[in-house]
């Protein structure tokens, strides 16, 4: 069976949106561009609601889109770094608490969660007293780097200290913990290496 090709949303006409979205569901587009446009000028749109905690305003790069559901926690003085035409599905959830950045031209499925940090630690040299409350715990961070070009499936979570190389994907489900080189593939619990890219073939091939 072949795969079938359709246009997305960006493509279609004005009256071809009205069929996609539906007259009431075009008009609170509408209202969502504007609200965008007058909160967060350099962002192509945010679907409301959605949930941005920060001590200062968040500098959404050119491009930005978001689905319905995204919640942005940028906890004291912690650094967030979006690149341009990033688009992330419903529900996405991003917790900094040191540092995160994210790469130009990437694509986050719904339900994604991105953090740099644990409530506690649970390797050597430090280990948290299971009989403190994990409320209570510190804070543990290591920043997180995902490259440009990175396309993260549904469900996904990807923890602190993960370095993702450009160009790579991970699929929907995975758990990423350790660092994932470029134009990679990465799929299970924890995630591991499926596919590479052969820059030499042009084709995705076993890793």
């Amino acid at each position: 069976m072949h795969s079938q090709l359709v246009e997305s949303s960006d493509q279609l006409s004005f009256t071809e949106k009205i069929r996609w979205y539906g007259f009431f569901g075009l008009i609170g587009l509408i209202w969502d561009l504007t609200f965008t446009k007058l909160r967060y000028p350099r962002a192509r749109l945010l679907r409301r609601p959605f949930s941005i905690r920060s001590k200062r305003k968040l500098p959404l790069n050119s491009g930005f889109t978001s689905g319905v559901g995204l919640r942005i926690d940028v906890f004291h003085d912690a650094r967030l770094s979006i690149g341009r035409n990033v688009k992330v599905n419903d529900h996405v959830h991003i917790a900094v608490h040191h540092d995160v950045s994210i790469g130009e031209n990437c694509l986050i499925a719904s339900k994604v969660f991105i953090s740099d940090h644990d409530h506690g630690s649970y390797a050597a040299p430090h280990f948290s007293d299971p009989h403190i409350p994990p409320s209570v715990r510190p804070i543990y961070c290591l920043p997180v780097r995902i490259g440009k070009n990175v396309w993260i499936g549904e469900g996904a979570m990807v923890l602190k200290g993960v370095t993702i190389g450009d160009g790579s994907i991970v699929a929907a489900g995975a758990i990423v913990a350790k660092d994932v080189a470029p134009r990679c593939i990465v799929a299970g619990v924890p995630a591991r290496p499926v596919k590479l890219f052969n820059s030499e073939t042009s084709s995705w091939v076993k890793a």
